[in-house]
């Protein structure tokens, strides 16, 4: 067992997190905010505000600011002298663009030169686009004619050609800026850069985060040439190798044994994307316990046996750090739609919404409502009726019993069987929210006690490929949910099948 390090590098902050595998304790954890933390940054959110059709950048040199930051912080709080071993988790989908003379900046050791001077030189790009930029849809488009439609690009990459995408981001930079295509010489994902930044040298981009840039092909797990030629012309010779996310790249770099004390025997385990590194964090990187936030949107993930892609191509699939693939679904109307039901009923709170579910009937009634344009089903803003009419009184249960039918329906693709829900995210601590999650999906849940998952996930990680821990270990220590278990109601089970059955039949109309 060992001490190490997870670090994540997020939309809006850089998290580090210390533990000792051994003593089963977390030593210390340290974050940078890029708003609150760089107020003259222009980063109030984490990006480039006011960007015009679409387009969200950030500055990738804040990035490695805040990651000094988070550094110099935890340094004050434990002894980087003694960890083993590192990883890093990145906003997935974010990209930097390194021109001449990058190679010479990873393996700078000077530690009176930061790390953002030693690279403002070599960025053939000066902002990074991240996964909130939406510029993309000619692009998307054109890359899914090459590859013979949507469909194909799903079969093919894990999901279709999907604005936020980098493969898509890619190709816009190569049209629209020619000088800076010519200039660009290595293109890193946020993951992998900052595993290349910690080793002093190129790194690996994972299976994981490769596979949410259209440009992998899921089933090899490596470059897909026809993919690769669809978006960009030479783009297989500015990109590092894709490899397993077990990949150690090497012993830290001197810069930071120099400037942070790190023993320089200390090993750097490729980066890989935040919710790859969620699921290892939430202890879901086996198949059978799936994950669902609950949050602004409503986000469902779980690890998939073997290589599995949406036939409706709506689901996405990420590769799993620790083997085989692993299922990504976005519902936009999480709880954006959830306070609009709550509001329209005239509840006054959160427990007046609960005690409204609780006294109406199970499974009778549902309601999928959508408050704004929909990704997962794509649908306009709307309502779909299932079940007996809705009254002000059924409307609160009716509508989280259809946010539940629609997540167990669009996940079916998974495979899958359910042994636990795992819930996370606000609306997870309501427990009748939590009882009808049970009784949908017919599977106990329990609610994660996790924080920081996406740093817990690169911290267990470096344990496992670098340390020779094993992750179940590491899981029932670390990943361990909040004491109690919502049990589901069997008999339940035939009339919410009906109701899925209902909500198919609808959304193919």
């Amino acid at each position: 067992m060992a001490i190490v390090l997870g670090l994540d590098l997020s939309t809006q902050s850089a998290t580090a997190l210390v533990l000792d595998t051994q003593a089963g304790k977390t030593l210390a954890r340290a974050r940078a905010g890029f708003g609150p933390d760089f107020p003259g940054r222009g980063h109030p959110e984490g990006f480039l505000p006011g960007g015009q059709g679409g387009v969200v950048h950030a500055d990738p040199l804040l990035w490695l600011d805040g990651l000094e930051l988070a550094l110099e912080r935890l340094a004050k709080l434990t002894d980087l002298s003694k960890v083993d071993a590192v990883s890093v988790s990145g906003q997935q989908h974010g990209s930097v663009y390194l021109a001449d003379g990058y190679a010479a900046a990873l393996a700078d050791g000077d530690r009176a030169t930061t790390l953002a001077a030693k690279f403002k030189p070599v960025l053939a790009r000066v902002s990074s686009p991240i996964w909130m930029d939406s510029s993309t849809t000619a692009e998307c488009a054109e890359i899914a004619a090459t590859l013979g439609g949507d469909q194909a690009v799903c079969d093919l990459t894990g999901s279709v050609a999907t604005p936020r995408f980098t493969g898509p981001q890619i190709r816009r930079f190569y049209k629209s800026d020619a000088a800076g295509w010519a200039r660009t010489r290595r293109i890193h994902l946020v993951s992998s850069f900052f595993a290349s930044v910690l080793a002093g040298k190129d790194a690996a981009i994972d299976t994981g985060d490769g596979a949410g840039m259209n440009l992998m092909d899921i089933r090899q797990g490596d470059w897909s040439p026809a993919a690769l030629n669809a978006t960009a012309p030479g783009l297989a010779d500015k990109l590092p190798p894709v490899r397993p996310g077990a990949t150690v790249a090497g012993a830290i770099s001197a810069y930071f044994v120099n400037r942070y004390g790190f023993s320089p025997r200390c090993q750097v385990v490729i980066g890989t994307g935040d919710n790859p590194s969620s699921l290892v964090g939430m202890g879901a990187s086996k198949p059978g316990k799936v994950v669902i936030s609950l949050g602004t949107s409503d986000t469902l993930f779980a690890a998939i046996e073997g290589i599995r892609t949406d036939g409706a191509g709506l689901g996405h699939a990420f590769g799993n750090p620790q083997g085989g693939s692993m299922s990504l679904i976005c519902v936009r109307n999480g709880s954006l739609a959830r306070e609009a039901i709550r509001r329209e009923c005239g509840l006054a709170d959160w427990a007046a919404f609960s005690a409204a579910v609780d006294a109406a009937p199970a499974a009778r009634a549902a309601l999928l409502p959508m408050e704004e344009t929909e990704i997962t089903p794509r649908r306009a803003a709307g309502r779909i009726a299932l079940g007996a009419p809705t009254t002000p009184a059924t409307l609160p249960r009716a509508a989280v019993e259809g946010q539940a039918l629609s997540l167990r329906l669009h996940s079916r693709w998974v495979g899958t069987p359910t042994t636990h829900l795992l819930l996370t995210g606000g609306a997870s601590e309501n427990p009748s929210v939590a009882k009808i999650f049970a009784d949908v999906f017919g599977a106990p849940v329990l609610r994660l006690a996790v924080s920081d998952s996406a740093a817990l996930g690169a911290a267990l990680r470096a344990a496992h490929a670098a340390c020779g821990a094993k992750m179940a270990d590491l899981e029932a220590v670390f990943c361990a949910p909040a004491p109690g278990q919502v049990s589901p109601d069997a008999s339940l089970r035939g009339a919410y099948d009906a109701l899925e059955a209902e909500l198919a039949k609808a959304l193919a109309k």
